[in-house]
This record gives C-alpha cells, sequence and structure tokens, in this order.
C-alpha cells in the first residue's frame, strides 16, 4: 500500500500513484523493515528535479521493478525540502562514500537508520559503466541475505566515521582585516574576469552570498577590485540564459556544452534563488546605480509575485523543468527555447531575424533538437531599446500559451524569509509600494500559519495547512532576516519583535559550545548523527545566517547575549573565509557587518512628513555594511524600536541618528550629512 496520499509535500504527492509501496519518514517505516527483516531504500529528492522525475518515470512507475521493491525493501521517500536534516545527514555519507552527490540521492539503510549502500540516479538499464537499479536491488537484497554481518560491519564504520567528524570552529576571536582580505585575494584568483564567473567548471551556479561579501567589502574599504568582481558576476548571470530573458528570474544553474560553448541551464526556477538574486541585484544599484542591475531586480520581483506567490500570500518553492511540448511530451525546457521558425510566427520576418540576432537564436540551435536558449550576446545599449521591449513582450505573450511548467506550491519558511527581506528592500529602493505590500503578506503568513506561541517555527504550510516538520536553523535566522528588513523598511517594529521571538529560540535550541550552532533543535528527532555546517550551498548556511540575524537584532537592541552569540558563531569564518571563501559568503558579509558595527540608523520624525520621509530613504540608501534602521515617532520613554527611544526631533524637525561602537554622530536634519554617515569610513 502506497501511503503517500494524505502528505502536504508536492514531491511526495506526485509519488502517491506510484506501484511502489511508499512510506513516508518516520518510526513505523522502520518498525516496519524491522518486522519483516528487511532493508530500507531511502530515495530523496524534490519536486523541480528533472533526474528524480525521470528516475520515477523509468523504475518507480515500473510495475516489475515496484515489485520486486515491495518483496524485498522498505521504501521511503523522503523530500529534501521539508526534511533538510534527513538530506544533510546522508547526502554527508553520500559524499564522503562516493566523492559526489545529488538528488536523486538513494541510500539503503539497516532498521537503525544506519546506511550501508549509497548511490544517486540509477538508470533502468546498465548505462556508461552505471549498473541498472534492478542490478543494484538485487545485489543489496544478495549482501543482505547472504551477507548480513559484513552489511552490519559497513553499517556500523559508515556510522562510526561520520559521528567521529568534528568541525573546525577556528578557535578564539572573530574575522577581521587580514582573513576578510586573504578571502578577497581567493575569490580573485578564482574569478575569470574573462567571462564573469567563478571557478573553472563547466557548471555554474549563481554566487549570490559571494557577492553580498564583495558589495560589502567595496562600501567599508572602497575595494575596486572586489566591487568589479561583483558587477562582472552580476553582469554575466544577466546576460546568460540563466536569466529568463522574457519573463525575468533566475534557472538553477547553467552548463557550458562541450560542442558550441553555449551556457544552457537547467530550467526549474527555485524561490531561494530568485529571492537572493532579487536582493543581490538591488544592492548592486544601491551602490552603483546600474540600470542593468535596477532592471533585473525588478524583473526578478515580479516573476516571483507573478509566478510563485500563491493565494494565502506566502511564495511557492519552484518552478519544474520539464513541461509538455507540442507533441504533448514532456521536455526539459520546453517552455522556454525558441527556433527560428517559432520566432517568425509570432513576429514576422523582419522582427523574426531582429530577434534571432539579439537573443542569440541560430538555425542550428543552441540547445537540443535545433531550439535555442534565449541570451544577449550581443549586449544592451546596441540597438533600438523600444523595439527590444516590443518584440520580447510578443514572445512573453506567445509563451504564455504553452504548457506551464509545475509548481510546487509548498511554503518553506527560510526561503519565504528570503523572499521578504528582497521583496521588502527592492520595493523600497525602486519605490514600488506593492513589492512591499507582497513581503508584508508574506510575514503575515508564517507568523499566522509557521509559528507557534512559543516561538517554534514549522519548515513548511501547503494551502494554509502547516506541515508536520519542524523548522530547522536556516528557517529561523532567514525568517528572523526576513522580519529585520520588513522592520527597517516599514517602521513596524512588531516585525523587530517576532524576529526576537525567534532569535531567543535559536540560543535556547540551537546553540552548541564555543559559538558553534546546530542546524537542528535540541528537541529534534535524533538522527544517526545531529547535522551542523557552517558553509554555504544554494542558500546561506543556517549557521551563518543565524549569525548575521543576531547581529542585526543585537544592534537594534543592545542585546549583549545576541552579540556574543554573533561573534561566537562567527569564529567558523575566521577559520575558512581565507580558505574556500565561495562556500561560506553568507559569512564573511555577516564579518563586514560586523567589521563595520554594524551602524545603527534611527530616524525620528512625524510618519508621512516630507522630511521624515526623506530621511528614512537615505538610510535604506546607504551602503554601510548590515546597518540597521528604525523610524519613527520621537519617544520620550518606550518605544516601538529601542533605538528611537530618548531621541528626540531637532530644531522641531526630522532627524537622523547614526551611531557606531558606541560612539554617535551629532544629529542631523540634512539628508547629505545623514549619506555621507552611511557611505564614508568614519
Amino acid at each position: 500500500m502506497n501511503r503517500l496520499a494524505g502528505v502536504t509535500s508536492p514531491y511526495l504527492l506526485q509519488h502517491a500513484e506510484n506501484p511502489v509501496d511508499w512510506w513516508p519518514w518516520g518510526a513505523e517505516a522502520f518498525a516496519e523493515a524491522r518486522r519483516r527483516d528487511v532493508p530500507v531504500l531511502l530515495s530523496v529528492g524534490y519536486s523541480a528535479c528533472h533526474w528524480c522525475h525521470v528516475m520515477a518515470h523509468e523504475s518507480f512507475e515500473d510495475e516489475a521493478t515496484a515489485a520486486y521493491l515491495n518483496e524485498h525493501f522498505v521504501s521511503v521517500k523522503v523530500d529534501r525540502e521539508e526534511r533538510p536534516d534527513v538530506d544533510a545527514v546522508y547526502m554527508e555519507a553520500v559524499q564522503a562514500a562516493t566523492g559526489q552527490g545529488g538528488w536523486p540521492m538513494t541510500v539503503f539503510l539497516n532498521a537503525e537508520g544506519e546506511p550501508f549502500y549509497f548511490g544517486t540516479y540509477f538508470p533502468p538499464a546498465p548505462r556508461h559503466g552505471m549498473p541498472s537499479f534492478r542490478q543494484v536491488l538485487e545485489g543489496v537484497n544478495s549482501a543482505w541475505t547472504d551477507r548480513r554481518e559484513e552489511v552490519g560491519e559497513v553499517a556500523g564504520r559508515i556510522v562510526g566515521e561520520l559521528a567521529g567528524r568534528s568541525l573546525a570552529h577556528g578557535g578564539d576571536g572573530t574575522p577581521g582585516e587580514s582573513e576578510l582580505h586573504a578571502a578577497l585575494l581567493a575569490l580573485t584568483r578564482e574569478y575569470d574576469p574573462a567571462s564573469g564567473w567563478l571557478g573553472g567548471g563547466d557548471t555554474k551556479f549563481p554566487a549570490s552570498m559571494v557577492i553580498e561579501f564583495l558589495v560589502r567589502h567595496h562600501a567599508r574599504t572602497e575595494s575596486e577590485g572586489a566591487l568589479e568582481m561583483a558587477e562582472g558576476m552580476c553582469d554575466a548571470m544577466a546576460r546568460s540564459s540563466l536569466f529568463d530573458q522574457l519573463g525575468g528570474g533566475f534557472h538553477r544553474y547553467v552548463l557550458r556544452q562541450r560542442s558550441n560553448g553555449t551556457l544552457v541551464p537547467h530550467f526549474e526556477k527555485m524561490l531561494y534563488d530568485n529571492a537572493l538574486l532579487c536582493r543581490t541585484y538591488a544592492r548592486l544599484w544601491r551602490a552603483t546605480g546600474s540600470d542593468l542591475a535596477r532592471r533585473v531586480a525588478l524583473e526578478t520581483a515580479d516573476f516571483m509575485v507573478r509566478e510563485l506567490r500563491t493565494a494565502e500570500g506566502g511564495f511557492a518553492s519552484a518552478l519544474d523543468a520539464d513541461s509538455e511540448d507540442s507533441s504533448g511530451k514532456h521536455v526539459e525546457g520546453a517552455y522556454y527555447v525558441w527556433t527560428p521558425e517559432q520566432l517568425s510566427e509570432v513576429l514576422g520576418e523582419d522582427d523574426a531575424e531582429f530577434a534571432a540576432r539579439y537573443y542569440g537564436v541560430t538555425e542550428d540551435g543552441t540547445f537540443e533538437e535545433g531550439a535555442s536558449v534565449l541570451q544577449l550576446p550581443q549586449g544592451e545599449g546596441v540597438v533600438d531599446a523600444a523595439r527590444v521591449e516590443s518584440v520580447r513582450q510578443r514572445l512573453l505573450a506567445a509563451r504564455d500559451t504553452r504548457h506551464r511548467p509545475g509548481r510546487d506550491d509548498k511554503i518553506v519558511a527560510a526561503w519565504n524569509g528570503l523572499a521578504i527581506a528582497a521583496l521588502a528592500e527592492t520595493g523600497a529602493y525602486f519605490e514600488r509600494p506593492d513589492l512591499v505590500e507582497r513581503a508584508t503578506e508574506a510575514a503575515d503568513l508564517l507568523v499566522r500559519v509557521h509559528m507557534d506561541e512559543t516561538a517554534r517555527l514549522a519548515r513548511t504550510s501547503k494551502d494554509g495547512r502547516v506541515g508536520a516538520n519542524a523548522g530547522v536553523l536556516e528557517d529561523y535566522g532567514d525568517v528572523a532576516e526576513g522580519f529585520l528588513a520588513l522592520a527597517g523598511v516599514t517602521g513596524e517594529g512588531v516585525w523587530l519583535d517576532f524576529a526576537g521571538f525567534l532569535l531567543d529560540t535559536v540560543l535556547a535550541q540551537f546553540a552548541g559550545e564555543g559559538g558553534a550552532l546546530y542546524d537542528t533543535a535540541h528537541d529534534a528527532e535524533p538522527l544517526i548523527r545531529r547535522p551542523q555546517d557552517p558553509t554555504d550551498n544554494a542558500t546561506p548556511s543556517g549557521w551563518t545566517s543565524a549569525a548575521g540575524a543576531l547581529l542585526s537584532y543585537a544592534a537594534h537592541t543592545g542585546s549583549e547575549p545576541h552579540r556574543t552569540a554573533a561573534e561566537g558563531a562567527l569564529g567558523v569564518v575566521k577559520a575558512l573565509g581565507p580558505r574556500a571563501p565561495r562556500f561560506i559568503g553568507w559569512g564573511l558579509a555577516v564579518a563586514e557587518a560586523l567589521l563595520d558595527g554594524p551602524r545603527e540608523v534611527a530616524v525620528v520624525g512625524p510618519p508621512g512628513d516630507p522630511a521624515t520621509v526623506a530621511l528614512h530613504r537615505t538610510a535604506l540608501l546607504g551602503t554601510a555594511p548590515g546597518a540597521v534602521i528604525a523610524v519613527g515617532r520621537p519617544a520620550d520613554g518606550e518605544a516601538e524600536f529601542p533605538l528611537l527611544a530618548g531621541r528626540p526631533l531637532v530644531g522641531g524637525r526630522a532627524a537622523a541618528y547614526v551611531c557606531r561602537g558606541f560612539v554617535c554622530s551629532a544629529p542631523t536634519n540634512e539628508v547629505d550629512v545623514l549619506r555621507g554617515q552611511l557611505t564614508v569610513r568614519v
């Protein structure tokens, strides 16, 4: 019996009709394996994963394969987005055993949850030296039946090795000028100025967290090299097929084609990538005034609202890479690619030739079966902008008639926290109050549905129904970060309060020895290893996102425990930053804020007063790393924001107060003076 019909995960629901007798992760599945004396097949993936879909169609929908699985295994299906802790623990084992990882992840366990055989995607027939999935199943079953003692020894050794791994924390102290300079030099060695990408491999992922570090480093030190790298990376991403040139928003990653050198995307679109990149480009615009950065930030924000916003006011997790082509076949990228003939059908001959040149559509195609991905190989500023916009709008309208990629409607707390921060700041920078309103609605949803009366977060929800899985550290860190950004933009102190509740839970439930943080709470379900990872993946690590939120909250409130916890957590950045800056970019960005103070800005004045609005906007556009902003009426006693307490009007007019490291500048009524206090090294 397949037991997935009652779950909330869209990924698991995709498998609810499989002939495989799937179980969701839980004690019941392992009890069943113990009762039957069979191993557990753990299959981990997510809804927008192309190869997860491929393996499902090839193997899990196959009656003969399912029958073999049902007879010899207890099969457990996990959505890695709902259970990042389960995913992290077994992915660590897979990578340690095989040297690589990915999804779908396929792991064989005993009834105690101990792994003994690993893999990712397995084909239905032997291919390129890979065994077939059926061969793997038969081999594991044979080992379980005939060599049980050996299986037990392997499982015990793997668990022992994982348990024995210690995290190098970096010792005493926080990262200083020398560590951040070393990190910058390391990135310089990895950066290719000709292409604008980091690293030398063919697969290119967005580098949002690294770019945030570079922009902050430039703001604090005036390093032109840091800003040039940030601009180069953003330019390369925006002009490549990583960015959806018609509808806005970013795909997951690009892969260089060996045949023609074209960068072709893996077409899934993830909320986290788009939230992070929206904020990245908005902040690059804040630093440089770049028209390209402005356009990309706004188009990405509009994409999130248009394509990912749910009826409840939150933001869905992802759009699939695959969709139906004109023949009804599910094909990766079918929604996004174009042939010259398709351009002609929509645009007519003259505009089609123009569009083909502008977007890099060729007769042979740059993708598959004569189709091309859209990119900007010739750059911008060399053609008629009005003509480009006309072509784009007509192609977008035609594309809207195609079969759309599926959407994973699951709301993930952490990723919505990232979206809240991005939309709040982008809306404020570009005077788009609708975007700030969308951020506020998403924040309301997280409080109403995901957050209980004890300030514990649920990881996911769907259709307004909260999921069963507890939030992990990245949920607390990213949601607190979103609430703090929203507080600074809106002047509503309640968001500062909610952030404080969440960060108190971080201190109570996630803190370890010596400043270390764990990815799961002290009272979380025990696994074979308690996950703990300070390095970034596609999103900031929970460790460093929590450190950043703790630091900002301490700057707002003067809380010594929160600042002490933030400084302790940054010890790992001191160790890893100079050696592996690509993988701890958010921690480096937080370290920049720590070195700068961060600065505390209080804007006091009547709401809606033009002088108050002007000072508040100037504060928001200041580039001092990690600066926190409070705005509101002056208060003699208790204020909505602690930074406003005891800060009166100056000369009866709205005023701004800037403090840094227990030293305050003279209050000012003048936007030019405030701008200097936030953009000039002092």
